[in-house]
């Protein structure tokens, strides 16, 4: 199994949630509709590269929209085996919860 860190979780959680939207500047707008987590661009796409480079998730160019300059822009898929180590990484994550979210919650409430 490879291991996730937290900001690459959430990365492949928007680029699977956005489906055919997922594009550096949704990703991170996503990211901060759903956390309030402010992240740079420079973050989201140096993930974005370290994944791609795991086999996590696969980029393609589309050309520039109707009236829009610039570069195309490049879209995420989550790769099947990206998926398998997201979900891999839930579960833990649930498993480890087990019952002890009420205590938790009673902890942060102090």
């Amino acid at each position: 199994m490879a291991n996730l860190a937290e900001f690459e979780q959430i990365i492949l959680f928007s680029v699977l949630n956005l489906d055919d939207d997922a594009c550096g500047v949704s990703i991170r707008d996503a990211i901060m509709e759903r956390t309030g987590r402010a992240v740079s661009s420079g973050a989201v796409y140096t993930t974005l590269g370290r994944l791609e480079e795991r086999g996590l998730v696969e980029s393609s160019e589309r050309g520039a929209e109707t009236g829009r300059r610039g570069r195309p822009r490049k879209h995420y898929s989550l790769l099947p085996r990206g998926a398998q180590v997201l979900m891999q990484s839930y579960q833990i994550i649930q498993a480890m919860a087990g019952d002890s979210i009420p205590k938790l919650a009673e902890l942060a409430e102090g």
